[in-house]
């Protein structure tokens, strides 16, 4: 029986002095601070425009670069149904409306951290205009769309009708966003870079009840109406922008067809030489009259709520010129820095992204690829005489009630870019028709999102104690060592 002690006081006192080296070598480890990975956050913007509205769901880390996050889009989501503009005379539905695009955004942001997203509406034209005509609807149709986000678990921060100077500057700030233009990542460098302001776009942003152009003028923006301020990734930027209410393209056919039927009064059946030739529309007075846009009270319209018929003609050189009609260009006189109606805007600087409705109406007729300025006139001349039936069997998939508004639509692209926005044909080639960059719709919401990064506190980097991960796994290993010889030793003990 003595004889077995041996062994098992070897074994012992071998586990004794391995446990002492695995003490020894912890306490060696040097015990310090670890930074945690950044935690995603989220946020959600309606655009609530003049025909539609859509939801966007956007996520940046928490640990932010030079105060502004780093944004991408997670879901966009089109809300059934027109504008909330529409729904005047039935707000409920407005925020109704919002319900299934609001389910679908849940699904995608984890339970856990719904409560902390930041929601936000923002809505634009067709708001501007329902609250210049009827102030208090307008509000009635924001409460029932706040009333609506308030029953869902986020952190909804209010719906408000944002000015046209700010829609333009977030679509300039996501346009650049997305094409690298404020930063970019150096793998070589380790680090964020700003690349050069040369490399700024200027936006171009047509939708249905307004117009937005915004860029980096040469020098500083001579009328501070028209000027805005932004600071991000630690650098400012002070650039022109501006927002032509009523200039929309739906407001802009609304206004041609009035002032057709007023060139024609009294006669109820009226030529329109941009819809195509067959093609005829009965609209009704009332229609004018519903809007600040073709002047409810104009004395020239004629009296009643009687109807009128729109005959097309499919005369292209009239449909420009009737639509060139629709601008005053005389207020501006000889001064170089001005649109019209004596609008100022500085000279033209850079390269433009034209989106929404310009990208729209060009990618419909095949002009998205960078094509010249004389191919451009051409395809719209040809596009404009073509007859109503030719166009229907050609394009029987498209919308029967957008197909006839294309000659003019695109007419008066050419107007608002060459007579308006002054365009010439060599810097013609400086715009690009485009809807999406990248993975992520081009608008304002992904720039309202990102400047109102700027105003969530940066969240430090969570830290706790902890081992250095390279310490740690030599101790792990040298651990692991002694283990693996101690246990042999005292196999071999025992087997002795």
């Amino acid at each position: 029986m003595m004889a077995n002690k041996k062994p098992f006081t070897s074994a012992i006192i071998g586990t004794l002095v391995a446990l002492s080296i695995i003490a020894l070598v912890l306490s060696l480890v040097k015990v310090e601070d670890v930074t945690l990975p950044p935690t995603v956050k989220y946020g959600m913007v309606f655009d609530a425009g003049s025909s539609h509205t859509s939801l966007f769901v956007y996520e940046w880390d928490s640990d932010k670069e030079n105060d502004t996050g780093v944004v991408s889009q997670t879901l966009s989501c089109d809300v059934q149904g027109p504008g909330i503009s529409s729904y005047a005379y039935d707000p409920p539905r407005a925020g109704d409306s919002l319900r299934e695009c609001l389910d679908k955004a849940l699904k995608v942001v984890p339970a856990a951290k719904q409560r902390d997203v930041p929601a936000y509406l923002g809505a634009t034209a067709g708001m501007r205009l329902l609250r210049e005509q009827n102030s208090s609807v307008a509000d009635q149709v924001l409460a029932e769309v706040t009333k609506t986000m308030q029953e869902y678990p986020v952190d909804f921060k209010g719906a408000r009708i944002l000015t046209g100077e700010e829609e333009g500057a977030y679509g300039w700030i996501t346009i650049n966003y997305l094409l690298d233009s404020f930063t970019k990542f150096s793998p070589k460098a380790h680090t964020w870079l700003r690349p050069e302001v040369a490399n700024i776009f200027g936006a171009l942003d047509l939708g249905g009840a307004s117009t937005q152009i915004s860029f980096m003028p040469e020098g500083s923006v001579l009328n501070q109406n028209e000027a805005s301020k932004f600071t991000l990734y630690g650098y400012n930027y002070n650039i022109y922008t501006h927002s032509y209410l009523c200039y929309g393209q739906n407001e802009m056919l609304k206004r041609l067809a009035k002032e057709l039927i007023v060139a024609s009064a009294p006669s109820t059946r009226v030529y329109h030489p941009c819809y195509p030739k067959g093609y005829n529309e009965t609209v009704r007075l009332s229609a004018f009259r519903a809007s600040p846009c073709t002047d409810w009270s104009d004395a020239r319209l004629p009296v009643g709520d009687s109807t009128v018929t729109l005959e097309g003609r499919g005369n292209a050189s009239g449909c420009l010129a009737a639509v060139r009609e629709l601008f005053n260009f005389s207020a501006c006189g000889q001064s170089r820095d001005c649109t019209f109606d004596g609008v100022y805007q500085p000279p033209l600087r850079g390269q433009f992204i034209a989106f929404s409705a310009f990208y729209y109406n060009f990618k419909f007729l095949n002009l998205t690829e960078g094509q010249p300025l004389a191919t451009a006139r051409e395809v719209i001349e040809q596009l404009c005489t073509r007859s109503w039936e030719d166009l229907s069997s050609s394009y029987p998939k498209e919308d029967p009630k957008r197909l006839p508004k294309y000659c003019a639509n695109a007419n008066y692209i050419l107007t608002l870019l060459l007579d308006f926005y002054k365009f010439n044909e060599t810097s013609w080639k400086n715009i690009f028709f485009q809807m999406k960059a990248g993975s992520a719709d081009v608008g304002w919401t992904l720039g309202y999102m990102l400047n109102l990064t700027n105003m969530i506190p940066a969240e430090a980097p969570t830290r706790v104690k902890g081992h250095m991960p390279s310490l740690w796994a030599a101790a792990t290993t040298f651990i692991i060592l002694i283990l693996v010889l101690g246990l042999t030793a005292l196999l071999l003990l025992l087997w002795v």
